[in-house]
């Protein structure tokens, strides 16, 4: 988590909002640790998603996180075979207004689950 916090990731943009998906209640944020990542993610979706923002992972936990309201994870390098999640569970996500309290399956979204 620490090195999450303290790294740059890229978040995709559409129409002047972050790209995500929902997923059995829980809304998923992309992050990006490179931009072929990012590529080849999109060029799976079959989309081009060329507007990006750079921002560190403490910005999306602290920041973005809170402010969507209900459950919300992130999703790093999704398609990926590093890929990884992070769920909406006390110890990653700061508010505990949206935290669950049971670990998250993410079937089906091609990244792991982090200590779920």
């Amino acid at each position: 988590m620490g090195e999450f916090r303290r790294s740059e990731v890229r978040v995709p943009v559409e129409d002047d909002s972050v790209v995500s998906v929902e997923a059995g209640g829980i809304r998923w944020l992309f992050a990006f640790t490179d931009d072929a990542a990012l590529a080849r993610f999109a060029e799976a979706r079959g989309e081009t998603l060329d507007e990006r923002v750079l921002v560190y992972g403490a910005w999306l936990l602290d920041r973005v996180i809170p402010r969507v309201g209900g459950p919300v994870g992130i999703a790093v390098d999704a398609g990926s075979a590093t890929g990884m999640a992070l769920p909406p569970a006390a110890g990653i996500v700061p508010d505990s207004a949206v935290a669950v309290a049971v670990p998250v399956a993410v079937e089906g979204t091609g990244v792991r689950g982090a200590g779920a």
